[in-house]
Parts: C-alpha cells; structure tokens; sequence
C-alpha cells in the first residue's frame, strides 16, 4: 500500500529532508497536543441542540445571573430572513414579516405590536441579543407560526415535525444482534466501556420509543436506555460482551453484535409494552452489574480483506494474503511473549475502516497494530496518526476522527521503541506521522507497520523466515513496554 505522500516526519537514512520539513510538521504537533490539553482538561459547555426542517445545529449556552440564555439571532439565521440591529438600549429583530423589539434587562418586549412577558430580563451584549432559555417554547411560535417543543431539561428544541424515532430488536442468531431501525439516516458518536455500548446522537432530533428503558430477553445483550443529557440523545446498550456497530440502510439501520466472545444462547426481543414509567426524559442512564469482558493486551489488524484486494504487490500477490500472514505471525509472536493477542481479521474478510476501529475501542487493548505492504522502497515504516485541528472532544464522547488525542504521546513512544528494536534486527526503518484512518478513531497507543519488499524481491514479502524475522522484533519491543502499556488509562 502507498500512503499519502509527502507526509513524514522522520527518516532515520535522510536526516537532512527531516531536518527542513520536521520544525514547521513539529509546531503544528505541539499545537494539536495545546488543543487536545485545553479540551481535556476544561469542563463541558453548556449546548442548546436545535432541529427544524432546514437545518439541525447546535449553539452555546451562556449563564446570566443564574440564567440560561441563548443569541436569538442565531437561533433564527438558519431558518429564515432575519435582521437585527441596536438603537441605544434596544434590540430590533426582523424575521420574514415579523417584528421584535426588546430592551436590555426589561423583561417586557413587543412581537406583532403587542406585549410579551420574558420569565427573566432580555440581555443585550455587544449588539448580541440574548433571551432565556425558559422563553423559548412560547416565544418562538410566536416569531415562526408554526409548533415548537423544548426539551427544558435537555436543552434540545425541536421545531416543526422533525422527531426522528427507532425500534430495537434481539434478532435470534449465533451470536444474537440487536437491530435498530431508525426513521431518518443518523450518525452518533459512540463510546464504549466495560459492559455498555452508548450511542450519542447531538445532531439528529432521536426520541424515545414508548419506554425509555428497554429489556431483551437474551443473556449477551441485556438492555437499552434512552436519555437526553446538554443538547444530545443517548442511547446505552448493556451487555455480557463487548459490541460492534455497524450501519446499513444508508444509515437508517445499526446492527450490534458482540466480538471477542461468542455467545451460545440466541434468544427472542421482548420490547415492553404497556405505559412509559414516569421518569424525567433527561436521565442518568443504569450501570447494571455485568461481567467486564476480556481485555486483551495487542489487537492485530491486517489491512484489507475479502473485496478489498488492497495493492497488487506482483501479478500473484495480493496485499491482504501479506498482511494476513503476517498478522498470524505476529499473534504467535506476541502470545509467546504472554502478551494476548485478538486478530481482527483471521480469514479472507471484508472489514470496513469504522469496524476495525469500533472492534478495536471496544475490547480495550494496550496496543493496535495495523499491517500494510508494499512492493516499493526497501526500508520497513512505521506510522502513528497526525489529528486533524478541528476536532472537538466531549470527556467521554470523543471525535470520531480524533479519537486517537489523549494516546498520541503513547503512541509515538511506541514508535520510537519499534524503530530501535527493528534497527537492532538489522532492519532499515522510516518513521513517519499522517491523518491515518483507522489510527486517528483508535482510542489506545496505535501504530501501523507498513512491510516492504527484502532484499531478494518483492516474492519474499510472504516468505516465512521474513516475517517471522520482522514479527519477532515487533514483538519484543511491544513487550519491553508491556509496563508502560499496561499502566496507560
């Protein structure tokens, strides 16, 4: 496999191009790494979701005075013609035909020419105007003409018929799925722990089914909870095993399924029926007491699979037989280290980028190693992944794309003592940093090893005593960090 070129940031045979295009490659690190810091270590802000017919967004929520309030400017700009402008003490907005006019920290406005009562005083700051939150489900009706609901506890607003709803169901199979099935295609975020799948859904207007706690007679999958918490949907399934989601339908379907452990005891859905229990929709979701699945210490992924043939190394060789072979070289290896080991692919599968990382981030290993090849170049290469600067993580809910954060330093860790266990086999080695999918949603130290051709040509990529040379040094200097590994969070 070819990655993206020009993106590297050290070369341990070309320490002059290292040295011209490692400074401005370093700042931005360190720059990624300020972020990443800043975001972790700063509490979650108040969000107010809105979703309507045109757009779904969210925006920020500001506390005055022991109140909520929100830019009504901003509420209003996706969804229409609006205007506003400042005039000493009052605030004028337009939007389409309707006129409003409010005065800072009064709580009597004008809407249609008529009075309208705020529950707290209007706040005008820097040409921003700003209304509580508590006026929404009343005030806006009035400036839309159409239905609006707001979700107080939440802080998701809904305008117009935009809910979109799911069913969940045990599907009867070897291991048993759970099958969600939702009106609208979605896209939550997903974190996964010890026992629990969630489902974070913060731009798609999900609502709850009749009951907001679900029970699937199975023994694997035990349960799912909906609740509503700063502006998102949460969906939580509980189980005996760890899940992977996967999606279909174009989105409008998510199938769970546990890995690393079978089960042997399929059984039937069973959805309540009957009355909601009377409990809030903003809720703190159980944490039943389940067996923590196995944590295995190394997941090795060979790259490619089934129809995705990967590169053609030689007219014979395709790259997913290379990196399977040596993916089973490497698990050897690394078991006889003490170190257990799960191969996310030990057969000629088809395994998407997302599936790969989901199955990875839910069996919580120490380490990922993902294996590529290619039949150009003579030097083996390892790479960790480069974070795009835009993300935004949420404490537990992370950026699907930067997932990687909080384990980059780990990771680079890992690659330098790679490179030097490598070197010391007598390998030539180039190390390098790119957006790499899947190593940017990995949520533990990730590295990729890309193998190139050995000295008697690209047919010996696949030669036993070439990998098992390459897999033993990979594997000795995965277990001389065994410590550092272990103690990571």
């Amino acid at each position: 496999m070819r990655w993206i070129n020009s993106i590297w940031i050290s070369s341990k045979t070309s320490s002059q191009r290292a040295r011209a295009a490692g400074l401005p490659i370093l700042i931005l690190m360190l720059m990624f790494l300020a972020s990443a810091l800043l975001l972790s270590g700063a509490p979650d802000e108040k969000r107010i979701s809105i979703y309507s017919t045109v757009a779904n967004y969210s925006l920020q929520v500001l506390e005055r005075d022991g109140n909520d309030y929100v830019g009504l400017l901003e509420i209003l700009e996706p969804l229409g013609q609006v205007s506003a402008r400042t005039e000493g003490q009052h605030w004028k907005l337009r939007y389409n035909d309707v006129d409003a006019e409010f005065t800072n920290e009064k709580k009597r406005a004008r809407l249609h020419r008529e009075d309208f009562d705020l529950p707290a005083g209007f706040r005008l700051e820097n040409s921003r105007g700003l209304v509580p939150l508590s006026s929404l489900s009343t005030l806006l009706p009035r400036i839309l003409g159409g239905p609006v609901s707001y979700h107080d506890l939440s802080r998701r607003l809904f305008i117009g018929s935009v809910a979109v709803h799911f069913t969940a169901q045990v599907i009867k199979a070897n291991p048993p799925k759970l099958v969600m099935n939702f009106s609208a295609p979605v896209n939550p975020m997903i974190a996964t722990e010890a026992g629990r799948l969630r489902m974070v859904f913060t731009r798609e207007p999900v609502l709850p089914p009749s009951s907001l706690n679900l029970t699937f007679d199975s023994k694997t999958i035990l349960s799912a909870n909906y609740g509503e918490i700063n502006g998102a949907a949460e969906i939580a399934v509980n189980s005996t095993v760890p899940l992977l989601a996967s999606f279909s339908n174009n989105g409008r379907t998510i199938t769970l399924e546990p890995v690393g452990i079978p089960a042997t005891q399929p059984q039937a859905a069973q959805v309540p029926s009957g009355p909601p229990p009377s409990i809030p929709a903003s809720v703190a979701l159980p944490n039943p007491a389940v067996p923590a699945p196995r944590r295995y210490f190394a997941v090795v992924d060979a790259a490619h699979g089934g129809e995705d043939r990967g590169a053609a190394l030689s007219d014979q060789l395709a790259e997913k037989d290379v990196t399977l072979t040596f993916a089973r070289h490497l698990r050897q290896e690394l078991e006889a280290h003490g170190l257990t080991t799960l191969l996310l692919r030990d057969s000629d599968t088809t395994l998407s980028l997302d599936q790969r990382a989901s199955t990875t981030n839910s069996v919580h290993p120490a380490i990922y190693i993902c294996i590529h090849a290619t039949s150009e170049g003579n030097s083996l290469r390892l790479y960790t992944s480069l974070l795009p600067p835009d993300s935004e993580n949420r404490r537990l809910f992370l950026d699907w794309d930067s997932a990687q954060a909080a384990s980059r330093t780990l990771s680079q860790t890992a690659q330098t003592n790679l490179s030097a266990e490598l070197q010391h086999a007598q390998f030539a080695i180039h190390a390098y940093i790119a957006p790499l999918r899947p190593l940017n949603n990995i949520t533990t130290a990730a590295v990729a090893v890309e193998l190139t051709p050995p000295e008697n040509g690209v047919a010996q990529l696949n030669s036993s005593s070439y990998q098992q040379a390459v897999s033993s040094a990979l594997a000795s200097g995965i277990a001389s960090l065994r410590t550092q590994l272990e103690a990571a969070p």
